[in-house]
């Protein structure tokens, strides 16, 4: 379970390095698309930990 939490991490940080880096898009929405993608892995995570039952 931890190794795929961990696999899971290492690639969400790589696509929202390579949206960050790579398309062209304005910083507002890149803004936008880093907090839902980072709201969404905190969630899974405690999710995942069973700290949060929602």
């Amino acid at each position: 379970m931890l190794v795929t939490v961990i696999i899971t991490l290492i690639v969400v940080g790589l696509l929202l390095w390579l949206v960050n880096n790579k398309l062209p898009m304005d910083g507002t929405i890149k803004t936008i698309i880093n907090i839902v993608v980072i709201i969404a892995v905190i969630v899974w995570l405690l999710r995942v930990f069973g700290v949060a039952a929602f």
